[in-house]
């Protein structure tokens, strides 16, 4: 066994810049940050081989004075922090004086530099450590930093280095971090003498549009819970517009990006019931708060962060969120839009948050509202035959499609054609396509609607604001419905029955094997009252009690709103359809379904036009 002994300095460096440099990415990532906190507002960036073969990163910041060149290439030396207070409250990117001192210990590295008020420039050179004395140097200001041959010393640490075409590919998203945290600073990339991104200082949404492109700021909903103790703003997309991977969630704190467990749950929750299986959602979002209240000194990366009231903030940025996901309803596209020209998420939103309930007023002329949804989709008054398309309706329609259409462009004819009907965006119903859709008609042209799944979340947010309110509502059956159950069945319905009466149930035990469904929750009246009693009790039976009322709420209570969903093949009156459209449109997440499909599409008038090559 050898006696313990000092490690040489350049080991030190090379064992630290295992954690800090792991790939061209984390070297340019540091060297951005440098130039940030420097105040520079322009940073140009070239690459070559993915960064392998060469890093440059030249800035226009404050710039380092001569006598303190070398200095900023020894191991934890930086102008950042003097005191453990600074360490606890931590506002630059930097602050362990480690990146550039492990960057110089695997590369040869040159620094120019020129201090304000310098009459010159100042170089000094690192090869595998060793740092040479500052000489003269041409430079009009800031910083220079130029990474030759990384890992050239470290051949085992090179080789788990990817292609250049790969590690490309990182160093681009370390690039797009740190331009979306700070749109003010104007940025440019070239890999291998080409320009990959040429970025002037601008706006949030700008920047957001440059980077993530315009299908992302379509599809995004602002978020801004304004000042307070603590502050989230940015965009996230609308749930259709997830995405199959994470290659879209940028989340900053104080600016700086991070990946941390406690902020990515409180994301996950936010989308838990609008994302489509393993769709992913997409973001751009940056929180602000005290930097005493969170601690960044976690890893030398700096990607991950620990907060001293994690609880406080994943609730904060769950319900911001979930305030966000929430705030929306259809409206109609702007005059002379066409869902062919943009993104059809542009048919959404913001407003106020609020939930309806399955309520509104159904207003056509000559039709009659049901009191509830539950009661509107049951079966039609006796003597009423079911309607494929209604007389006043199919008037409209026809006499729009049979129009003179030779002193109006094409899609001009809408607004001529039907009421104002601004407060009712899904417009009106014409009919059933397949006994699965809805078609409907407002002023921008047809609406297609899957029945199912937008009554499934209708029911469903109308069943958590009941739950939320104490309990749901029970509709007690004239006529028991009686089931075989199992022991595990009864035993639960002996042990919870105030847990089955907040969710709207009244079972009894009848029999050593057998149960008698008394109520049902009141929305859930025209389901099958004994599998839905069977599923209830095996959610209990498996997750008990507690869970279900917490954790496996949502979960739960989806399950039972898909029960009591209008079912394909079902007809519906026209007064039946229009309940349903006026109830999607006072209805939170109306767009998605419960498994996150979307409940409804528009097809201008303008899109219809080209197809049939109108006015052509």
């Amino acid at each position: 066994m050898s006696q313990i002994h000092v490690l040489p300095d350049l080991l030190i460096s090379q064992i630290a810049a295992g954690e800090v440099v792991e790939r061209p990415a984390s070297a340019l990532k540091e060297l951005l940050e440098n130039s940030l906190d420097a105040g520079a507002d322009d940073i140009s960036v070239q690459l070559n081989d993915g960064g392998i073969k060469q890093i440059r990163v030249a800035d226009n910041g404050r710039g380092i004075p001569a006598e303190e060149l070398k200095l900023a290439l020894q191991r934890h030396a930086t102008s950042k922090i003097d005191s453990l207070n600074d360490l606890e409250a931590v506002t630059s990117l930097g602050f362990r004086g480690e990146a550039l001192a492990s960057i110089a210990a695997v590369s040869h590295l040159n620094l120019v530099s020129r201090a304000a008020g310098s009459e010159h420039g100042w170089r000094t050179e690192s090869e595998a450590g060793r740092v040479s004395e500052p000489e003269p140097a041409s430079l009009a200001s800031g910083s220079v930093v130029e990474v030759h041959n990384l890992y050239f010393n470290t051949p085992a640490r090179r080789k788990f280095l990817r292609t250049p075409a790969t590690e490309f590919g990182h160093a681009e998203e370390a690039f797009k971090r740190i331009a979306l945290s700070r749109p003010d600073v104007a940025m440019s990339l070239t890999h291998n003498g080409r320009v990959k991104w040429r970025l002037r200082a601008s706006s949030p949404g700008a920047r957001i549009r440059e980077l993530l492109g315009d299908g992302f700021d379509e599809s995004a909903l602002p978020v801004d819970t304004g000042p307070g103790a603590f502050r989230l703003h940015g965009s996230i997309a609308q749930p259709a517009h997830a995405r199959a991977s994470r290659d879209a969630q940028y989340m900053f704190v104080n600016g700086r990006f991070v990946r941390d467990r406690v902020l990515a749950h409180a994301i996950r929750e936010a989308y838990q019931d609008v994302l489509h299986h393993n769709r992913h959602a997409a973001f751009v979002l940056f929180l602000e708060l005290d930097p005493r209240l969170v601690d960044v000194n976690v890893h030398p990366s700096k990607t991950e962060v620990r907060f001293r009231e994690s609880r406080a903030i994943h609730q904060f940025v769950f319900h911001a969120l979930e305030k966000s996901l929430a705030a929306t309803r259809p409206q109609l596209p702007e005059p002379g839009h066409s869902a062919g020209q943009t993104d059809r998420s542009s048919q959404w939103i913001s407003q106020r948050p609020g939930l309806s309930g399955t309520g509104g007023n159904f207003d056509a002329p000559g039709a009659a509202r049901p009191a509830t949804l539950a009661h509107a989709t049951g079966a039609p008054a006796s003597g009423q035959a079911p309607m494929r398309l209604h007389a006043a309706e199919a008037g409209r329609f026809y006499s729009l499609l049979f129009a003179d259409h030779t002193r109006q462009a094409p899609a001009e004819r809408a607004a001529a054609a039907l009421p104002n009907n601004e407060d009712h965006p899904l417009g009106f119903a014409l009919g059933q396509l397949s006994g699965i859709y809805i078609l409907a008609q407002n002023r921008s042209g047809l609406i297609v609607v899957d029945m199912h799944a937008a009554h499934e979340r209708i029911v469903y947010e109308s069943l958590k604001t009941a739950l939320d309110a104490d309990r749901i509502p029970t509709q007690t059956l004239l006529i028991p419905a009686t089931m075989t159950a199992t022991e595990l069945e009864v035993a639960t319905v002996e042990e919870n029955h105030e847990l089955l009466a907040t969710l709207g149930f009244e079972m009894a035990v009848i029999a050593p094997n057998a149960i008698a469904v008394r109520a049902v929750p009141s929305m859930l009246s025209s389901a099958d009252a004994a599998q839905l009693a069977h599923e209830t009790l095996q959610e209990i039976a498996e997750f008990g009690a507690g869970r279900v009322l917490t954790e496996r709420r949502n979960e739960m209570l989806a399950t039972m709103a898909c029960h009591a969903a209008v079912r394909a093949n079902r007809q519906l009156t026209i007064a039946e359809m229009n309940a349903l459209l006026r109830d999607m449109e006072t209805t939170e997440r109306s767009g998605q379904c419960n498994h996150g499909r979307p409940t409804w599409f528009q097809i201008t008038l303008a899109e219809l036009d080209r197809m049939f090559m109108r006015g052509q």
